[in-house]
């Protein structure tokens, strides 16, 4: 009973403050869980020192310790930059940043001749005002990213990255029909027997190196729709790696695509986007209209529609963004392995075995992960995972 008494003190407070310490609290739950797991995964770093037996044979003590202290130097990163991003959002909410900055914008509106019902004016003036903020407060922390922990593994190959890999660079990729011949032929066999409406394959050269998601972290093979009715094109990113893949390795990587398609997970995941928007949306819809919510984080007067929708979306629904994540990573590991199964059944395990490999390795990318760590933040399974998975069939 004693327990449970000292508790009524905090529900007898008002809503608005039970709220505010939740989100409080909840965020520094969280902040030291993924510290924790951090933590795991650094002591990974620091204890494993050789290349495990599996790829003893295919990689070299030289660039596996290369790794190793790359994914060190950037767990040091992350903790830092990671401590500091928790204390400055703590502050932010406890010192009122936030109507803070909502005055302000208003103040600015004001002396430009918009009042308060000016509303849609004041939020992009918030806007702009936050952005800047956020860059001027994140500028020391990326700039060393770059320039001293990239720099010093050999990954800062260019200036003002974001701008030119944004903007400019998309203006001068050199899209090429790929040659006919003994690949072209083999892709368009590969595609014939799954039923893949494939008409066009592309070759795209690039001046520079970008680690894209999905099929880009896994071979630089892209299929996409070329807005004709249901026919695909496929486009083949040539990067400046330090190793390629051999066609038959470009097959299996593009076999392992093929097989997302193939069985669905694309759809899948559009309609549990959708579903999670409207989820979202329809619980905004309800809470939009709560007094208390606006008042928790300082906004007694005024129920600006911006800020609920920050309210809501960021601090509120934290807790189910939190869960939704995790479950997504889970059935995106799922995905991965199903199209690793599907590759196999095309009879390109050994070859996809060899690819995972070279790729892991032009990324610097360590293979040793600890379990509580990689199955809350990788949406692709661990390397050795995946090789494990696909040993059985490549000896068969």
């Amino acid at each position: 009973m004693g327990m449970w008494a000292s508790l009524d003190p905090m529900w007898e407070m008002p809503a608005e403050k039970r709220i505010f310490g939740a989100v409080l609290l909840f965020s520094w739950a969280v902040y030291l869980w993924e510290t924790f797991l951090a933590q795991r995964q650094r002591r990974i770093y620091k204890t494993t020192t050789h290349v495990p037996l599996e790829l003893g044979q295919i990689m070299d003590s030289e660039t596996f310790e290369k790794s190793r202290l790359y994914q060190l130097d950037k767990s040091t990163f992350s903790f830092w930059s990671g401590l500091y991003s928790e204390i400055e959002g703590t502050l932010i909410l406890l010192f009122g940043g936030i109507p803070y900055l909502w005055r302000l914008s208003g103040r600015f509106c004001g002396s430009a001749g918009f009042g308060p019902e000016y509303e849609i004016t004041q939020s992009l003036v918030f806007l702009l005002m936050a952005t800047l903020f956020s860059a001027l407060t994140g500028l020391p922390w990326s700039l060393y990213n770059t320039f001293v922990i990239e720099e010093k593994h050999g990954f800062n190959q260019q200036v003002l990255v974001t701008i030119y890999a944004d903007y400019i660079a998309p203006l001068f990729d050199k899209f090429t029909p790929l040659p006919e011949g003994k690949l072209k032929q083999e892709i368009e066999v590969m595609a014939k027997s799954i039923d893949f409406p494939l008409t066009k394959v592309y070759v795209v050269e690039e001046e520079y190196s970008v680690l894209n998601k999905d099929i880009q972290e896994e071979s630089g093979m892209e299929p996409r729709n070329d807005g004709e009715g249901d026919s695909e094109e496929i486009k083949a990113k040539v990067k400046n790696k330090k190793q390629g893949c051999k066609n038959e390795e470009v097959l299996a990587v593009l076999g392992h695509e093929l097989g997302h398609w193939k069985l669905g997970h694309t759809v899948k995941n559009i309609i549990i986007s959708q579903m999670n928007s409207f989820l979202c949306f329809f619980l905004f819809a309800v809470l939009i209209g709560r007094k208390e919510l606006f008042a928790a984080f300082g906004f007694y007067d005024s129920q600006p529609t911006l800020i609920g929708l920050l309210i809501i979306f960021q601090f509120i629904f934290s807790p189910y963004n939190e869960v939704l994540s995790f479950c997504l990573t889970v059935l995106s590991r799922r995905f991965e392995f199903q199209a690793d199964a599907f590759a196999k059944k095309l009879g390109k395990a050994k070859d996809l075995y060899s690819a995972l490999i070279k790729l892991n390795k032009d990324n610097l990318g360590f293979p040793v992960s600890d379990w509580l760590f990689s199955m809350w933040h990788y949406s692709h399974p661990p390397l050795l995972e995946r090789l494990q998975a696909l040993k059985n069939s490549k000896q068969d």
